[in-house]
């Protein structure tokens, strides 16, 4: 193989792996498997203190779960630049290319802003989801995939340095507390937007402080497709992700980690988690070839948007219908939560397989 370690069809398995734990660990959200893990009987016990690192802080702070969105904005920045140099191996030209993403980048904003019309049945205009985000930051980070390095993170913290501006610096009344829920420039955006705030916090604006993520992985991206060494490689990707904890968790005291509304903190916090667990996975992965397991998670992250979308509009709550009965009949006897419990790795379980079974048939969705 050559020195990336790639699959015979050219994917990195990092990146493979990668993308495919982030969007299992997205999925599980669906099966409501992680609900049940911060009962109260669970209380002061170890099952709800790892059940905690599964659901977003409250408003300040950082669990494991507030990285799994950055995660996925990064992945799709690191495949950018893979993914081009293929079309462009093939004779497609710099329009063509551009061309892809608008439509890319619109299909994926149109898809997120149509998930929040689902549920009421009405027309809203919210843009808070990952995949309207992601419509965003990928034209973002399309602006600049051609650019010098230094050109590309200096966009980066100039869409940061805004965002740290208007958060601070909002001149309407009713929206000066920068960091106060409901209060700040990201709630007068919201209703901007949409007429209304619904008091969450979630941030439309978000999409512009996170396209940071998806141009970090461009970067990343390109340095894994580079001619450089792979320790060298591995070396930049560590250094980059501990520069990122130190800025974001260094400067927290003046500018609180909070990723309701994209923190410059937060992007830069989650950003450095984002670059260290790539360099984990293509240490582990790429350099030392431990690749056991690896298709398990990889074949969720094959058909990403298809298994998102699908168990996003009911596709999870379908299959939870279907196998209930079932599930109660054979495990009624642990007991209301233990049967709870059980359904909802079996509706993860069937997610996975679904991606799985696409895989066999060699079917992948892409927009």
């Amino acid at each position: 193989m050559p020195e990336t370690q790639k699959k015979s069809n050219g994917r990195l398995l990092s990146l493979d792996f990668y993308r495919g734990l982030t969007m299992f660990l997205l999925i599980a959200e669906f099966s409501h498997l992680f609900s049940y893990l911060v009962l109260p009987q669970f209380n002061g016990s170890f099952i709800h203190a790892l059940g905690s690192q599964f659901h977003h802080v409250e408003w300040e702070g950082l669990h494991f779960w507030d990285l799994i969105q950055p995660f996925f904005m990064f992945i799709v920045g690191v495949a950018m630049p893979l993914s081009f140099s293929k079309r462009i191996a093939k004779g497609d030209s710099y329009k063509e290319l551009t061309k892809h993403a608008v439509k890319r980048a619109l299909l994926m904003l149109l898809l997120g802003w149509a998930l929040y019309c689902i549920d009421p049945g009405l027309i809203v205009f919210r843009f808070q989801n990952v995949l309207a985000q992601l419509g965003v930051a990928y034209i973002l980070a399309f602006l600049v995939i051609r650019k010098p390095v230094i050109m590309q993170i200096g966009f980066s913290i100039f869409l940061l340095i805004i965002t740290e501006g208007l958060y601070r610096f909002f001149p309407v009344e009713g929206f000066t507390n920068a960091f106060v829920n409901g209060e700040n420039f990201p709630a007068w955006f919201n209703i901007l937007i949409s007429g209304e705030e619904d008091g969450s916090g979630w941030a439309m604006f978000n999409a512009i402080p996170t396209a940071a993520h998806t141009i970090w992985g461009v970067v990343a991206g390109q340095l894994l497709i580079s001619d450089f060494e792979p320790k060298k490689k591995l070396m930049y990707l560590f250094g980059a992700g501990i520069i990122g904890l130190i800025i974001g968790f260094g400067l927290s005291p003046f500018t609180p980690i909070i990723k309701k509304i994209a923190t410059t903190t937060f992007v830069f916090a989650s950003g450095g988690w984002s670059l260290i667990a790539l360099a984990l996975c293509y240490w582990l992965i790429d350099i030392k070839k431990y690749q056991k397991g690896v298709l398990f998670f990889a074949v969720v992250g094959m058909n990403p948007l298809f298994i998102y979308l699908f168990a996003h509009i009911g596709g999870a709550e379908l299959i939870k219908k279907i196998f209930l009965p079932f599930s109660n009949a054979l495990f009624g006897w642990t007991g209301e939560l233990g049967a709870h419990i059980i359904l909802s790795s079996i509706v993860l379980f069937m997610l996975w397989y679904i991606c799985y079974w696409m895989y066999k048939k060699k079917i992948f969705i892409r927009i």
